[in-house]
């Protein structure tokens, strides 16, 4: 399947987006063409999952059975994945609306109300934008609640970066005091805990032959990618998130590539949130109330 593509480009980053495709990255390379996230051939391309960053709204990662409940209702949602659950909301394999482009400037707009099948009861609207200036990338997510009743809601990205560089692997670090535990559907079982020893990573370190499939909190919104290849060819990254994003998750991918996800809520929040769990972030929006946050890549040295 092709999908058409829309190009930025800065002095130091070119950037494609598929508008057509939840308006996902297809690619984020340095202007020398080195990938910064992973490398995707536009071939390969039938649904957002093999992109190299998505967006996840109303909700992000999993919902627990596809069934929660909000004020006193019982939602029930179309299961989207082998075992049951739903994920990653409903808007990443849908069509947007290409409203600005410039050089370095592009904003997609969505609106539930358009398509008939959504896998989410409540009306919304959403916007992406993305910006390139210097050695940064933007990526803005709005989520705003366009329905006459209150409806629960989060967001969050999902990018995939590079690990290997000339054969190095990255020193990983970011501030995250506490993770959850989780069941084998990888769903949190109860509110956050402190770290183990092994899964801390305010000391940078190598991810190494870990798998990883964590979410964070009490989150700081920073996280680095060092390959410390020394001297003048020093390269690293930095993601920065708003304070919305209060969580990470780490997601070490079958393909070799890192998830560094930035994320406004626990994975089933709605449901540890309906138990009495605290500290989920479950976020509540009134009629034409909006949910925002901004997401940042930097590249540092020589890339």
């Amino acid at each position: 399947m092709t999908f058409r593509v829309e190009r930025l480009a800065s002095e130091h980053l070119t950037l494609e987006i598929l508008p057509d495709l939840g308006a996902s990255v297809l690619n984020l390379r340095a202007a020398s063409g080195r990938p910064v996230l992973r490398q995707v051939n536009p071939a390969d391309v039938q649904t957002s999952s093999q992109c190299a960053c998505f967006t996840l709204l109303p909700f992000s990662n999993r919902i627990r059975d596809a069934h929660f409940t909000f004020a006193g209702r019982e939602v029930e949602l179309r299961p989207t994945t082998k075992d049951g659950l739903t994920q990653h909301g409903d808007v990443r394999n849908r069509p947007w609306q290409v409203t600005r482009v410039t050089e370095r400037h592009l904003r997609c707009d969505f609106d539930s109300r358009s398509f008939s099948d959504m896998n989410w009861p409540w009306a919304f609207t959403a916007r992406v934008e993305y910006l390139l200036h210097g050695p940064h990338l933007d990526l803005s997510v709005t989520l705003t609640n366009a329905d006459t009743t209150e409806m629960p809601a989060g967001m969050g990205l999902h990018p995939y970066f590079t690990r290997l560089q000339d054969g190095v692997d990255p020193r990983l670090s970011f501030d995250a005091a506490l993770a959850y535990d989780t069941d084998e559907q990888h769903l949190p079982t109860s509110g956050a805990r402190p770290l183990h020893p092994d899964e801390d990573y305010r000391t940078p370190a190598e991810v190494g032959e870990r798998q990883i499939d964590r979410t964070y909190t009490a989150w700081d919104g920073v996280a680095q990618l060092d390959w410390a290849t020394g001297g003048e060819h020093h390269r690293a990254l930095t993601l920065t998130a708003d304070s919305v994003y209060s969580h990470l998750v780490v997601f070490t991918a079958p393909d070799g590539s890192l998830a560094l996800e930035p994320v406004t809520h626990a994975t089933d929040a709605f449901n540890l949130a309906a138990r009495g769990v605290g500290g989920t972030d479950m976020r509540t929006l009134a009629p034409g109330q909006s949910l925002a946050g901004t997401a940042r890549i930097t590249l540092e040295g020589t890339w």
